[in-house]
């Protein structure tokens, strides 16, 4: 009786997918999970480089005086500390510096 029941019940399932065919949208999922990745992948070199870039700049301008002394220059004159003319007058006497 039990093998009767499996039989018809086999016959009556056509299968997974209608008939046994997928659906035409399952090549979706894979390229998505793998767009997933890239994206991942992307992300985390993009943080890699712009942390050694950032590593390799500051080691840099702590290795050059003359960097550093336009940087701390450029910074006072976007503080306001000093004006137009005597930020131009210092950068020229650092460029002459060099």
């Amino acid at each position: 009786m039990l093998t009767t029941l499996a039989a018809q019940a086999a016959a009556m399932h056509p299968g997974g997918w209608n008939d046994g065919d997928a659906p035409a949208f399952w090549p979706v999922f894979p390229i998505t999970f793998g767009l997933f990745w890239l994206a991942v992948l992307g992300t985390v070199f993009y943080l890699i480089r712009r942390r050694m870039t950032t590593n390799a700049t500051a080691a840099a301008a702590a290795a050059d005086p003359m960097t550093k002394a336009r940087s701390v220059l450029a910074e006072r004159f976007a503080r306001g500390e000093i004006d137009e003319d005597e930020y131009l007058m210092r950068m020229s006497a650092l460029r002459d510096g060099d």
